[in-house]
């Protein structure tokens, strides 16, 4: 009774046993009471008429018994009821019953033998009793005389014992009918059981080797309803967990080439110091110069990490304030024209002077800016132009950032925005720890915004971000 499986069965052949028994018993009450009797009456009844044409050439059996005895006689072996003759006043005259001998000559006491004597009908009297043998049907049929006037009554008697054998052959059928019908709903409980428990066990052993670390592929998603979204469920966190550790894995190795890289240039600068470097004033201030470059790259690295753990812990909290975005824009774009200008870039910012005042944390959304700035800087050559263009379209402030660079491949703009993705070797985004545009987008989607690119291999890159004005950023 523990398991689920044993549950359902019981539960099942429980409920399809109690329909059946209730079934089984109205169908065969409504059967014997409404069916077999119904057809009994009316079978007694056609007799009945038959005899009542018969009797009437027969005149003298309703003024002498030995007549009705007679005539009672001819159809004693040819019909399963009892027959009774009765006068007009209601006496006895002859039975087919040895037992009635003794009331010969005596009036029946029923209740409606007088109705038909009186008015002429047809009675059907159907009487009942604990006692199946005692349980009658009794069929009264007056016959009259030539001024059409009741002469007698012909009386069939048909005890329900006798039809005994017909009513234990419908009881057979109806008992066998729902016996089968019983034993096919106990199969169909134990298959529907069966069915019910196999995803469960499944899903149950696959949790249990997925908390032991083994590697799953997705489950088959059959079963109830219920049961399949469950599975769904389960298959979308195997498939979570697996992406988390293809991420630690290329986190790990983005970790290692990235730090590889400074930590021997660092080294490098280091050894030459140590030996007469030092002693070189261009040489010393050139190695302490790269030194710098080494520790930037270094911390920007450390900053990516903690403001991606940040939001993979669900700190990353906004700190909102009024802001003008003109000014704003001033403050976070002055570093980046001087860093285009010092490549050899056509540098070009424009916006309206009238930009309006809106909620959000100049910090983080000028890291997200900042990020689309350098990454045109970086990848377009010099010679080439980068520009920062600012409008009002649809109660958003849109912002575009476009370059002339090297541009990005269809295939690669549909991963670029997943967390420690790469690009290839001669693309845009071949360096780094691949999660600058993450962050970015990230922040971005925090105001409520969204992020939206455009480019074409070898023509450039156009990123645009949609700032909302009136809405209520909330921390993220």
């Amino acid at each position: 009774m523990d398991s689920l499986q044993n549950r359902l069965i019981l539960s099942h052949i429980f409920l399809v046993l109690l329909i059946t028994l209730l079934i089984g018993t109205i169908l065969i009450y409504v059967l014997e009471k409404q069916v077999i009797l119904v057809n009994l009456s009316i079978q007694l009844s056609r007799q009945a008429g038959l005899l009542t044409e018969i009797a009437n050439d027969y005149p003298s059996i309703w003024g002498d018994p030995a007549p009705a005895q007679a005539f009672i006689n001819r159809f004693r072996g040819r019909m399963t009821a009892q027959l009774m003759l009765l006068n007009a006043q209601g006496e006895i005259l002859a039975s087919s019953d040895p037992n009635d001998t003794g009331q010969l000559g005596q009036i029946l006491p029923e209740p409606g033998l007088q109705t038909i004597l009186a008015g002429g009908e047809d009675v059907v009297q159907v009487n009942y009793s604990q006692d199946l043998r005692a349980e009658i049907v009794d069929i009264f049929t007056p016959v009259f005389g030539p001024d059409h006037q009741v002469v007698g009554v012909i009386r069939l008697t048909h005890l329900l014992a006798t039809v005994s054998e017909r009513f234990s052959r419908v009881r057979a059928i109806v008992l066998q009918v729902l016996a089968a019908g019983l034993l096919i709903g106990i199969a169909a409980g134990l298959v529907l059981a069966v069915t019910m428990k196999q995803p469960i066990d499944r899903l149950t052993r696959a949790i249990h080797q997925l908390s032991g670390g083994e590697q799953l592929d997705p489950l088959p998603e059959n079963g109830p309803a219920e049961i399949r979204l469950l599975i769904k469920a389960f298959n979308g966190l195997v498939e979570r967990l697996r992406s988390l550790t293809t991420a630690r894995r290329q986190l790990l190795a983005n970790l290692v080439h990235e730090l590889s890289q400074p930590l021997g240039a660092l080294a490098a600068a280091n050894y030459a110091l140590r030996h007469g470097a030092a002693d070189e004033v261009s040489l010393r201030n050139e190695l302490l110069r790269g030194v710098d470059i080494e520790l930037h790259t270094l911390q920007r690295l450390v900053d990516d990490l903690a403001r991606f753990y940040d939001e993979i812990l669900g700190a990353l909290e906004l700190e909102l304030k009024p802001t003008r975005l003109s000014d704003w824009l001033s403050t976070v774009l002055a570093p980046w024209r001087e860093s285009a200008q010092r490549k050899g870039l056509a540098w070009q910012a424009s916006w309206p002077d009238d930009l309006p005042t809106v909620q959000i944390d100049p910090d983080r959304l000028g890291q997200a800016l900042g990020n689309l700035v350098g990454n045109a800087i970086k990848y377009t050559p010099a010679g080439g132009a980068v520009s920062v263009e600012v409008d009002l379209q649809d109660g958003a402030a849109r912002i575009r950032v476009t370059d002339t660079g090297i541009g990005i491949t269809l295939e690669e703009q549909a991963r670029i925005f997943e967390p420690f993705y790469r690009g290839q070797a001669k693309t845009q985004f071949p360096q780094g720890m691949g999660l600058g545009l993450t962050i970015a987008r990230d922040l971005i989607v925090a105001h409520g915004g969204r992020l939206e690119l455009e480019a074409q291999p070898e023509r450039g890159s156009c990123f645009t971000v949609r700032l909302p004005l009136n809405h209520s950023a909330q921390p993220a």
